[in-house]
């Protein structure tokens, strides 16, 4: 049944992807008339296999060099949009770094602002459900952080904004000057989440679960060189937040093959599939989909399980969860029907 299936009709749930770095060639483009496909296949899109995270990390910076006027945000925020509903992605989580945006002389909120703004147009146009993360990067100073967790205080409630994360080179950069960032989201009632497990080791998981309180993670899957870990993050209900083929880009894992999704899933840690990142990986979700159905045999019942644990681990409004949970229901039972 899998293998005859169009995996791009099964509804999805996306919680990891990083608005700035999904830019298509045609959207960039569009904001940087000049730019060549020879160009952006040199530039922005980062070799399948990267020695490290930190080799990876410099591709990124072309996009941002690309989004910092209002129109280049809301091109990205209209173009991943667009990308999302060509593949029934029903509800996703779209973070960024506000500060990062400001080099062309916005102001952090006038950033939020945009993309806010946008992303509901969007919503509206595509039927696609959203929300915005915003991040802070390890190599920022402790005020640029605590300055991004007080815009999601600001913004949270009337806007799609919803959450704090980390992002960066956690193997070059600790987590704890960024603490009191973490406290002052978590002191409004606000939810977080956290890079960890990626490009550092199970100590970092831990640190992150400790020292954040987090109840998800991005990436996580490093944690699977620990079975007491695995153990905890199953016992505690941790949700990662997978994203197999931007692992091993990174060198994360040695093969696709070798990628622990799949024995963590089998050992109940609750996780979902993303793509972190769509245009620097090239990938789509419909391809990590294809990933885990060929090489470790999921059926449409794994697809369905994790994308129920990928909207029970959302920061959507009560509202917004009903309704994507009622489009699971049914985009599942139609994809078993045909």
């Amino acid at each position: 049944m899998m293998m005859a299936m169009d995996l791009r009709t099964v509804p999805k749930v996306e919680l990891h992807s990083h608005l700035d770095c999904c830019l298509s060639f045609g959207a960039a483009a569009t904001i940087a008339p000049s730019l060549t496909r020879a160009r952006y296949d040199a530039d922005f899109v980062a070799p399948a296999r990267c020695a490290s995270l930190a080799e990876y990390l410099p591709y990124t910076l072309n996009y941002r060099a690309l989004l910092q006027t209002e129109a280049a945000l809301r091109v990205a925020v209209g173009d991943v949009f667009a990308q999302m509903a060509a593949e029934n992605v029903v509800y996703a989580e779209l973070r960024f770094a506000p500060l990062a945006q400001t080099e062309g002389g916005l102001a952090p909120e006038q950033v939020v602002e945009a993309v806010a703004d946008e992303t509901a147009r969007q919503i509206a146009a595509t039927g696609v459900e959203a929300s915005l993360i915003l991040c802070t990067l390890r190599h920022f100073s402790p005020a640029a952080s605590l300055e991004t967790a007080e815009l999601v205080g600001r913004y949270a409630g009337s806007s799609a904004v919803a959450a704090l994360d980390i992002a960066g080179d956690e193997a070059g950069a600790p987590l704890a000057p960024h603490l009191p960032a973490f406290d002052h989201v978590r002191g409004l009632g606000l939810p977080i989440t956290v890079h960890a497990g990626e490009a550092a080791g199970p100590a970092s998981v831990r640190e992150a679960l400790d020292r954040t309180g987090t109840r998800r993670l991005g990436h996580g899957v490093r944690s699977v060189e620990d079975p007491a870990l695995v153990g905890r993050l199953r016992d505690e209900g941790i949700h990662l937040e997978v994203c197999p083929t931007s692992n091993y880009q990174t060198n994360v894992v040695d093969s696709p093959d070798d990628h622990p999704v799949d024995r963590l899933y089998r050992a109940g840690v609750a996780l979902g599939l993303s793509t972190d990142t769509r245009a620097v990986t090239d990938v789509t979700l419909t391809d990590e989909y294809a990933g885990v159905v060929d090489r470790f045999g999921w059926t449409l019942d794994d697809l369905r399980a994790t994308n129920q644990a990928a909207l029970a681990a959302a920061f959507a409004a009560e509202d917004v969860r009903a309704r994507v949970a009622t489009r699971l229901a049914e985009g599942f039972a139609a994809a078993a029907a045909g």
